[in-house]
This record gives structure tokens, sequence and C-alpha cells, in this order.
């Protein structure tokens, strides 16, 4: 492993922890300024209000009203827990239930940089919970030849940015080999990758990257963004039960800002459904991840500004992704945002408006407008004013109503 790489390794932790100015207040205060996209009294861009924001279940009744969690799971508790404690229950629950699954990656005995994994490997052994050597192309090749011998493995890759090494492994051989099998039956669909991925504030060039869009021209793969602690609970348990191979990726900001009711026992989420979030008569707004809360808050300040009812769709899966619930929104409003944090060049939102455009054309309204971050790298200062903020969501819809 060459030296700049380990460097930027031992730099992770350390560039995640909350930090610390040594500056003077004042000018603590204008570097704060012109890093931030808000300015001191902006109406708009604030902080995110995790506690009362509508994408969030803040009661166990709002929870336990999801038609889609079984029954017995809606007639049961929920407790108050975020995101990287459902991740940490749904490994948990795995593990106890079926001891095909495994659970490996780079320092999760102890947990992971985000605790994902803490106390698994006291309680299930370091046979199924175990560290592997700093190398993804490694520890992923590992993972297919486990899934094709039977085995559920669950991998981590410490952070989305490492996962390059792995690329071809992931592209090559978790996509094709269930396809170039034949009738063999060799596959390797008990697979799962999970990743963090996404900005923190301060991650820069190796600690901010959201590159699920390279994945979803893959074949093979399904490629999964849970936005709240219920869907990373569900959707993950679904992902290990899952015959097809599985990367989840974790918007990693949200590992402990979101926090919300989640139910107690174990329930399984569709993948291959989009949710509906809001519903909506004039424009659709389709997002996933970290995003979605930025467009909640927009769209909460469009529609008193502008009298308009929005739809919000959280896409869930994002390959193969549910083309029937956006095209009968859009179809219905005439109108249509795509919002994502990774660039706007090749992104998801691509694809998502190039459909939009081939299916629904004679209905639209206004052209298909994407909001997402720019073509640029992610630099130590100014990450806020590379991915969407409220003002840029709350403009687009204001144009697009107006178009």
């Amino acid at each position: 492993m060459n030296t700049r790489t380990t460097a930027t390794r031992t730099l992770s932790r350390y560039l995640l922890r909350p930090q610390i100015s040594v500056l003077p207040q004042s000018q603590h205060q204008s570097r704060a300024k012109r890093y931030s996209s808000a300015v001191a009294g902006a109406r708009l861009n604030g902080s995110v209000e995790y506690d009362t924001t509508p994408i969030l279940h803040h009661t166990s009744r709002s929870t336990l009203s999801n038609p889609e969690l079984p029954q017995d799971v809606r007639k049961g508790r929920t407790k108050r827990i975020n995101l990287y404690t459902a991740v940490n229950e749904a490994l948990r629950h795995a593990l106890q239930t079926d001891e095909r699954v495994l659970v490996f990656g780079e320092d999760i005995q102890f947990g992971g940089v985000f605790r994902c994994t803490m106390n698994l490997a006291a309680d299930f052994g370091t046979e199924r919970v175990f560290n592997t050597p700093l190398s993804e192309q490694g520890l992923v090749g590992f993972a297919i030849g486990a899934a094709s011998e039977g085995m559920r493995p669950v991998a981590e890759i410490q952070f989305a940015d490492y996962v390059f090494p792995a690329f071809d492994q992931l592209v090559n051989e978790a996509a094709k080999y269930r396809y170039r099998s034949g009738s063999t039956g060799y596959n390797c669909g008990g697979l799962v990758i999970r990743m963090p991925m996404g900005v923190v504030g301060h991650g820069a060039l190796y600690h901010s990257q959201s590159p699920e869009a390279l994945f979803t021209h893959i074949p093979g793969l399904r490629v999964i963004i849970p936005r709240s602690p219920v869907q990373a609970k569900g959707l993950l348990l679904s992902a290990i039960r899952s015959n097809d191979p599985v990367l989840f990726m974790e918007p990693k900001v949200l590992y402990r800002a979101a926090v919300e009711q989640v139910p107690v026992d174990a329930y399984h989420l569709p993948l291959d459904k989009a949710e509906i979030l809001k519903t909506g008569k004039d424009i659709t707004i389709i997002s996933y991840g970290t995003p979605l809360y930025t467009c909640s808050a927009a769209i909460a300040a469009a529609e008193k500004d502008f009298g308009c009812s929005v739809e919000l769709i959280d896409l869930r899966t994002i390959y193969p992704w549910d083309r029937e619930t956006i095209l009968e929104s859009v179809n219905k409003t005439g109108r249509a945002i795509v919002v994502h944090e990774s660039m706007t060049n090749a992104g998801v939102g691509a694809e998502v408006a190039a459909t939009i455009q081939e299916k629904v054309f004679l209905r639209l309204e206004a052209p298909v407008k994407r909001v997402a971050g720019w073509a640029t790298h992610t630099g130590l200062v100014y990450e806020k004013l590379i991915v969407p903020d409220v003002t840029r969501v709350y403009d687009a819809i204001k144009q697009t109503i107006d178009y």
C-alpha cells in the first residue's frame, strides 16, 4: 500500500470528528460565513430540523401506520433510535436467525468508524464477525467467493470513497456471476456490500463522495440508499435476504442526525418500490437519501409562498428503480424535479429525467429540472456550496411552476 493511501486512511477518523476552532472568535465567524451557503437570518438555508421534519416518524402511531409493515409488526412496539443503531439491529437479527450470515470489513470488530457493527463480534464471535486487511479488492473478492458457496456475507467498505479498488470485483465478477454461469446454478446472490456515503461538512476529497451513479449502469446489481432508521432496518434485512448482489449505501450524515420511532420486531421493506412521502397535484420531486430533507424544507416554503401542491417521492432503490410510480406521479402533476447530492453530469437524475421525457412527454407542462451537486471535487471548505441546498430546490420549484 502506498504512503498516500495510508495517510488518507489515517486521517479518516480525524476528518469526521467535530472540528474545534483555534481561531479568534471574529476570524472564526468570518470564515464560517464564507463556508456556509446561508447568511445570518436566512429564511431558507437554515439547519435541518430533524426533530420536527415530516420525513421522520416521531411517534409510534406514525411508524406503525405504514402499510408496508407486516400486520404483526404493526401491532407491536417501537423504540426511538438513530440510523446507525437501526443498521446494527438489522445485522444483529440477521446473525441471530441465519447461520450463513457473515459480517466483516476493516476495523468492524470494534464497531467501525461509525459504530454500526458495535458489540457484534463479542456476541457472535470472530468467526462470523471479523476484521479484514486494508484491501477493498480483497474483502469484496472474499465476499463474492463466500456468497457463491451459499453464505450470506455482509461486507463493509469503510467509506464509499474507498470502493474503487473493488470496482472490478463488483462489476466484472459480482454483477456477471449469475449471467455467465448459465444453467449451472452458481451465483453470488447472497452478497451485500455496505458503505457510508455523502458529505458530512468537512470530509474533503476522500470522505465525501456519492458514487452511486457509477453502479446504476451495471445489470445484476441492486443499489439501495435508505433515508431514515425505519428504512435502514427494513431495507437492509431485505437486502440480506435478496438473491441479488446488493450495494447498500448509507448517508453518513444521517447516522446520528436521523432519529425516529422504529419497530422493535424485525421486518422487511420492498426493494423494488419507491415511496410517496407526500402527495401533491402540481409538481413531482424525486430524490433519495439526505437531500430528501432539503426537499421537504423547500416544499414547505414553496407551498406557502406560491400556493402550489408538491408531491415528494423517495426512490429508495435507485437501480433498478421504480419507473411506474414516478411516471404515474408525473403524469398526474405534469412537472418534475430530480434532486440528488452527487454530481449532475451522468447522475441518477439524468436517467430519471430521460425516462420521464420519453414516456410522458406530451403531459409535461415544463422541462424536467435537475438539482444536484456541481461537477467539481469536494474540497475541505465550501462543501455546503457544492451540494443542493433549500434555496436551490425552492428556486427550481418556482421556475418550474412559472414556466
